[in-house]
């Protein structure tokens, strides 16, 4: 069965207005569903961690609504980021198609307990009809993590999220609470400031 398309432009508002004013949501993402916060927000970034019983030292990625906006957060951009992105589309290799997310080295602008260890920030062009419209209205990245307790399997549709994590949020997004289907995570690859390349999920 395919996807809602429509949303609802007032839950997209109510969304955004949670997010504008640090709090945290959980919302539809172009693959599972996601606990978010503005990704500029260091506090807001600190209850998702706390929501996921998980170690800030473990980072979490982002999502941008497009390639043009990356140069606001990275660094330095690796050469090779927008051959890859040129390439692909923002999408891994393989049927289905499945998003891409990419680790970049060097992350600025961000709060600073979003980063890993080393710096660098994981961060998603979105196509997704609802997350990236959620971007283009915050004017920031929006944190995309997924939406269980650290450890447990992550959930692939609106219905598995345990309601642990429902009552932490500060919002839940109607868009896509029925859609049957079950989504997969994105694959992810890391660059180097060298334009290494590694794979890190297929």
């Amino acid at each position: 069965m395919e996807q809602t398309t429509r949303y609802d432009n007032e839950d997209l508002r109510e969304a955004v207005r949670v997010l504008r004013e640090g709090g945290i949501i959980l919302y539809p993402t172009d693959t599972v569903w996601g606990i978010g916060c503005d990704a500029t927000n260091a506090a807001a970034v600190e209850r998702i961690y706390r929501l996921k019983q998980r170690q800030d030292s473990k980072a979490m990625l982002c999502l941008l609504d497009g390639a043009g906006k990356l140069q606001g957060y990275i660094k330095q951009i690796p050469a090779v980021a927008w051959d890859i992105l040129e390439a692909t589309g923002g999408y891994a290799e393989g049927e289905p198609q499945r998003p891409l997310t990419i680790i970049y080295p060097g992350a600025k602008n961000v709060a600073e307990n979003l980063l890993a260890e080393d710096g660098s920030l994981g961060i998603r062009i979105t196509e997704e009809p609802f997350s990236k419209n959620l971007c283009a209205m915050l004017h920031h990245p929006i944190v995309s993590t997924s939406a269980n307790i650290s450890g447990q399997p992550a959930a692939r549709s609106f219905r598995e999220i345990c309601d642990e994590i429902k009552q932490g949020v500060d919002y839940i997004c109607r868009y896509r609470q029925k859609d049957p289907c079950k989504s997969k995570p994105s694959s992810i690859i890391k660059l180097g400031v060298n334009n290494e390349v590694s794979v890190i999920r297929a």
